[in-house]
């Protein structure tokens, strides 16, 4: 979840870029499309508009490759919806985000009868890591590019980052890199390489993150699942204030579907463990 708002985020935030880097286009008017397709609503992860050109880059991430219903199917549903409302040319791009050898993300077409539908897919594992060191708004995904030497990838981007002379900038871009980078390396580690001052220091970081757990708590409520709740706060607090210990954690999986909800609007607020400790206590 947290990924996936991350990415929505840099997609948006830095659509031009992200035009440039995978269409080789230099648009010079962009407009940011509304996520939501009708006519029964679903969410896209990030649309964008290149106006001058009338023509819609249509990103979709994924950090795993099954999906229900299957992302071709997803693909198609979603190239009909945009074609109807829009009427323009659409390029549609899957980036796969986390390195696994499943057959899925080799996948890069619907077939059925009489109807064929194919998109382009970016397996980020497989990409050059310069053109994305080269574009400070890409800098997180440049996290999870090719390399032989990974530790030495994420030093790069880590020192790219501290070059950001613009303070918001840097901090929103380092909280991203950390949650990123999560996928590929131990957190910790990536913890002592990023200055949790600046991460902090975030208004975006934040919102996203709360954003994630919110929206995975109320997909846990829907489920009827406590544990799938429970699974996002622990996640979401271990980012915050690092391991926690057994007894606390005992604490968090015995509270309620409500009480977690109220957990993850409060950690935000948490500096730290003890902060936790007390909340448990009221």
């Amino acid at each position: 979840m947290a990924y996936d708002n991350i990415c929505k985020y840099l997609a948006e935030e830095y659509p031009s870029e992200f035009f440039h880097w995978l269409l080789g286009e230099e648009p010079r008017d962009i407009q940011v499309l509304k996520t939501e397709l009708s006519a029964e609503p679903i969410q896209a992860d990030a649309l964008t508009l290149i106006q001058s050109t009338n023509q819609i880059l249509h990103l979709e991430f994924q950090t795993l490759p099954q999906s229900d219903p299957p992302l071709p199917f997803r693909m198609l549903d979603y190239w009909v919806r945009l074609q109807r409302k829009y009427r323009c040319p659409i390029e549609q791009v899957v980036i796969f985000l986390k390195s696994t050898t499943s057959d899925l993300v080799f996948t890069n077409e619907f077939r059925d009868t009489n109807t064929w539908h194919s998109y382009r897919v970016v397996r980020l594992w497989e990409q050059d890591p310069l053109p994305l060191l080269a574009n400070r708004a890409l800098l997180p995904l440049a996290t999870l590019a090719r390399s032989n030497q990974p530790l030495r990838l994420l030093e790069q981007v880590v020192a790219q980052v501290d070059r950001i002379e613009e303070k918001p900038l840097r901090g929103n871009l380092a909280a991203c890199v950390d949650v990123l980078a999560g996928l590929r390396f131990d957190q910790d580690l990536v913890r002592r390489l990023l200055s949790e001052e600046v991460m902090e220091e975030s208004v975006t970081y934040q919102d996203i993150i709360q954003k994630g757990v919110q929206k995975g708590l109320q997909q846990g409520l829907q489920r009827g699942k406590q544990e799938e709740a429970v699974l996002i706060v622990m996640r979401q607090l271990t980012l915050r204030l690092g391991l926690l210990d057994p007894v606390l954690q005992q604490q968090i999986e015995g509270l309620s579907i409500t009480r977690l909800e109220e957990l993850s609007e409060a950690l935000l607020d948490f500096e730290t463990v003890t902060d936790l400790a007390v909340w448990l206590e009221h």
